[in-house]
């Protein structure tokens, strides 16, 4: 045991009023608006060289709002990007940067500190600066040209009134340099980061510790080689499960090069899940662990100081000072100071059991951005994995196809080599050396499924071990370390929908893509009607549940609008859901696997007494079509909208993913409504054909423009729910007769 005096003791106790010098002064300033910068927005210069750079830059929006940008060198194509992205939501391009450089406080107040403090433990600005300073030149160009066209659309548009950044700075895209929807840095509970740094009690949520129904985040994709598919061509599907409206829909050309479509995460200057005339790559949110805590035991000196133990060596533990504004009740601005800790394996960012938890995570902006970039120039596999040998993505596989007919499963390559006698899925011992990272995994040592003689490769967030049907690599040959994901629904639906043809043609795909069939309801809904089928005659539980039995006894486990086993299953999941989150944390199992190996007859019929109540209070019957519930609605631009159930909405049929839908529709009741309105899921779905010409079909969530005076809304709804995916027009002939307006920015 460590001695009292010196190791193992409180947090607060050792850091004897740090916790309260953490928190530090708050400083008001008067007389500054929240919404300012000390950056004028433009000079009569920079109006004069935007100006010159958007003369090399054509936008044509076609007949559903989509830009398609040419511009003559990457750099103006990078510009007119940026600018085509602000017209359609500044918005979301403007919250991104607040939140990737740890400023959102300074629009939202107090209550997001801790997220900004959680994002600054990693972004410096300072040190962003420095590094963007040593970018590679070509990088450089790109940075100052996406910062250009940003300040550009703002100098043409006095209209529109950030809410803080007034002008965009080229370095700023180090902060947000890869595309996910979130990033590693959101595994840090934020309740216990406040806790460790304000000296306060704050328990962890419910939402932290896993215990909500929560819709799961990620995405699909599919990869096809062309020995199953009837014209001979490799097939890919993009199918990210996002929040709605996160990603532009875009096509950036030039003449260096550059001729990417797909979807940029607002604010990016690359696209994100898309494909070239001969490349194809669609990134799904990954279950491998590269994201470690370790457990530093402290020793305090009598000057007060920290070290941490480090074999037999004790090293100081290293300090910063992190200064954040924030917005205050009055408009004013405020800013607090906290004294940050770290250790070489990375910032504290908790504390647990008497020891301080370092926080390991990917921190590498510049070949990050290099790789989201690069990649959307390659030709063929070859050229995208010397691109993937930056090993700069950390968060997610990789679904990649190309006009070669090459198809390949991939895994983040960023992946620290470790001891796997340590289970890396807790905070291990910091002060063992052995538990140290050790350099990263080379490319020939990650799982992969490159060229599969299956002839298909897919992932839905689950393992990588049936990423390719039995072609798939083997997890009795790789450390436990790359995977912590399991199995999901999904994974199975999708092993079915792959195995069922060799003849795959795009409209096949799409279909599979939109398949109705629920796994989970079909591996649950079985033991729920034996357990009904159990209760002896004349039981007064049996009497009131005949009807949702018979229902579901009969129903093939399939999603319509018009169903109403549908709705009845739903509401039945999640009422068996909630109550026994905890018993399957406590087991390590899964949700899924949970419910179906461990749920009580109890449980479940009580569970569906409770859905029939719900829907019968809520709708006036237990026997209700799933399209009345389930819905898609888009009030306003607002990133976080408010619904209501007199408003007009569509019937959406897909479910959740967490039913094992492919096709993923993220809705649950909101503050006054009955009804379930989708906030994530399907966000943008493509198919791409690569033959000697390309073709392809997509769809976004409501449509391309964040305005809703903008006829491109919620034009593509119907589309959206009906899995009717519109053709894409990539090539100049194919907008021909498609072309809504052609224009310069600026003009």
């Amino acid at each position: 045991m460590n001695h009292p005096q010196n190791e193992g003791l409180s947090r607060r106790r050792m850091l004897g009023g740090a916790a309260g010098l953490a928190a530090g002064a708050t400083v008001v300033a008067a007389g500054l608006p929240s919404g300012a910068t000390a950056a004028p927005a433009r000079t009569a210069p920079d109006v004069a060289r935007w100006r010159r750079q958007a003369a090399h830059v054509t936008i044509t929006r076609d007949d559903w709002g989509i830009p398609h940008v040419v511009g003559k060198t990457d750099a103006d194509a990078v510009f007119g990007m940026m600018y085509a992205q602000a017209e359609d939501d500044f918005n979301r391009i403007e919250r991104n940067y607040l939140v990737s450089l740890g400023r959102l406080a300074e629009a939202e107040g107090e209550s997001a500190i801790w997220q900004d403090l959680r994002q600054r433990l990693y972004v410096d600005p300072e040190a962003l600066k420095r590094e963007y300073a040593h970018c590679p030149s070509w990088l450089r160009k790109l940075m100052q040209a996406w910062a250009d066209g940003l300040n550009y659309y703002l100098a043409t548009h006095p209209e529109v009134q950030p809410r803080v950044i007034r002008r965009f700075e080229p370095w700023m895209p180090l902060s947000f340099s890869e595309g996910s929807i979130g990033g590693d840095i959101e595994r840090v509970p934020l309740s216990q980061l406040e806790a460790f740094y304000s000296g306060r009690t704050v328990p962890m949520t419910d939402e932290e510790r896993g215990l909500l129904f929560r819709e799961p985040s990620g995405s699909n994709g599919m990869a096809i080689a062309p020995s199953h598919t009837r014209n001979g061509h490799a097939l890919l599907l993009i199918n990210p499960h996002t929040s709605f409206f996160f990603r532009s829909e875009q096509h950036v050309t030039s003449r260096e090069g550059l001729d990417a479509y797909g979807a940029a995460t607002w604010g990016q200057f690359f696209i994100y899940q898309g494909f070239n005339p001969n490349t194809g790559w669609m990134h799904t949110s990954s279950g491998v662990d590269n994201v470690d805590e370790f457990a530093e035991t402290i020793v305090t000196g009598a000057d007060g100081r920290h070290s941490y133990r480090y074999g037999d060596a004790l090293r100081p533990v290293r300090t910063k000072t992190i200064t954040l504004s924030y917005r205050t009740a009055d408009g004013g601005r405020a800013r607090r100071s906290f004294s940050t800790l770290a250790t070489h394996h990375g910032p504290i960012v908790r504390e647990a059991d008497g020891k301080w938890i370092a926080f390991a995570l990917m921190n590498r902006p510049v070949e990050a951005l290099q790789q989201s970039f690069l990649r959307t120039k390659t030709r063929d596999y070859a050229d995208f994995i010397q691109v993937a040998g930056l090993k700069a993505n950390s968060s997610n596989n990789t679904l990649f196809a190309d006009s070669k007919g090459e198809i390949a499963f991939l895994v983040p390559q960023f992946m620290p080599v470790r001891d796997d006698r340590f289970d890396y899925r807790r905070p291990v011992d910091g002060s063992d050396p052995a538990t140290d990272w050790r350099g990263l995994h080379s490319l020939r040592s990650l799982p992969q499924a490159v060229n599969p003689r299956n002839g298909w490769a897919f992932n839905t967030n689950n393992w990588p071990w049936t990423a390719a049907g039995p072609d798939s690599p083997d997890a009795a040959d790789y450390p436990r370390y790359f995977d912590q994901a399991g199995e999901n629904p999904r994974g199975p639906q999708a092993i079915r929908v792959l195995s069922a043809r060799n003849d795959f043609t795009p409209e096949t795909l799409i279909a599979a893509a939109f398949d109705t069939y629920l796994t989970a309801f079909a591996r649950l809904v079985p033991g729920l009607v034996a357990a009904w089928d159990k209760l002896p005659e004349g039981d007064q539980q049996k009497a009131g549940l005949a009807g949702p039995i018979g229902l579901l006894r009969d129903w093939d486990h399939r999603w319509s609008a018009q169903s109403t086993a549908t709705s009845l299953a739903v509401f039945w999941g999640e009422a068996l859901w909630a109550p026994l989150a905890q018993a399957a944390r406590d087991a390590g199992m899964s949700m899924w696997d949970y419910l179906a190996e461990r749920a009580t007859d109890a449980q479940r019929l009580t569970a569906l007494e409770a859905a029939a109540d719900r829907l019968t209070q809520d709708f006036g019957s237990w026997q209700v079509p799933w399209g009345e519930i389930n819905r898609f609605q888009r009030n306003d631009g607002a990133i976080v909208q408010t619904f209501d159930d007199a408003k007009p909405s569509s019937p959406v049929p897909f479910t959740s993913a967490q039913w094992g839908s492919l096709a993923s529709f993220g809705a649950r009741r909101y503050p006054g409504t009955k009804r379930y309105y989708g906030t994530s899921g399907n966000s943008f779905v493509a198919v791409v054909e690569f033959g000697p010409r390309l073709r392809a079909w997509a769809v976004t969530a409501g449509g391309a423009s964040g305005h809703p005076d903008s006829p491109h809304f919620n034009d593509q709804v119907e589309r959206y729910a009906s899995g009717n995916l519109r053709p894409v027009y990539f090539y100049p002939e194919d907008l021909k007769g498609h072309v809504e307006r052609r224009y310069r920015p600026g003009s």
